[in-house]
């Protein structure tokens, strides 16, 4: 079954949530990052698809975004380097003239004890996830704020509340993430721009069996008793990203299975 077809078709069909909005979606080529892209395009929106390196992956989403009937631009580059964002976010506003929704989706993730964290390790995982966000946000706010409405929304982890060990410093970054979301919040939200984090659970992407021996004893922990799918994330994200969610910022909400509970 083609992309097109597992999120379905608008076109000639009834109005989406998201019609007329453009969004800038990074990490976007495959995962959690590729299932928001194809949702927010099923409900109408055009997508910049940010990824690492241009290739099949990205291209695919692309193409699977305008059999949608939908605009796709597809954006290579480093989110923890400045300049790229700068060419990133600006590439996207000379096409469309308006970014609506960012998600800062991208990220890494590696199993290691913390003994065996190198200062570079830690570094590229601070980079990627808070510098990352830290950049997008930057960059694509001013234009929000003269509009006077956008929709950001972050990607945390339950693990940014709850840790793990053996991802210490995976943890602390999306700590910091859901910390910088909810400073951000309090400080643009008069300004009509609305600021909220995703929180996923153990989600069945190329991410989660990094240590395949403690995978089982995790999803038995779960009180649904199964890892979460790609499918089970992207409504959030279309939610937030809609007007259903005007009343909402701040907030870190949690498609987790039972793994935190608030």
């Amino acid at each position: 079954m083609s992309d097109a077809d597992r999120f379905g078709n608008n076109k000639g069909g009834a109005m989406g949530r998201l019609e007329g909005r453009t969004a800038l979606v990074t990490g976007a080529g495959r995962g959690i990052g590729r299932g928001i892209a194809l949702a927010f395009a099923r409900e109408g929106a055009d997508v910049g698809i940010s990824e690492l390196s241009a290739g099949p992956p990205a291209e695919e989403v692309g193409a699977a975004i305008r059999q949608l009937g939908r605009r796709a631009w597809v954006l290579a580059g480093d989110v923890s380097d400045e300049e790229t964002v700068r060419r990133l976010v600006g590439q996207l506003l000379e096409e469309t003239g308006k970014i609506d929704i960012l998600v800062t989706n991208a990220g890494i993730a590696e199993v290691v004890p913390f003994a065996d964290i190198t200062t570079e390790a830690w570094d590229r995982m601070m980079a990627v996830h808070l510098r990352g966000t830290f950049l997008c946000v930057k960059h694509v706010l001013p234009g929000m704020i003269e509009a006077r409405r956008g929709k950001i929304i972050t990607l945390g982890s339950q693990l940014g509340q709850i840790g793990r060990a053996g991802l210490v410093h995976y943890s602390a970054a999306k700590g910091g993430i859901i910390a910088f979301t909810k400073a951000l919040a309090r400080e643009v939200g008069q300004l009509g721009i609305n600021v909220n984090s995703i929180g996923p659970g153990p989600i069945e992407t190329g991410l989660l069996h990094q240590d395949e021996a403690s995978t089982e004893r995790i999803r038995a922990a779960l009180p649904l008793g199964r890892f979460g799918t790609v499918d089970d994330v992207a409504p959030t994200a279309v939610f937030l990203a809609s007007s259903d969610s005007d009343y909402y910022t701040g907030q870190t909400l949690g498609p987790n299975g039972g793994d935190v509970m608030l």
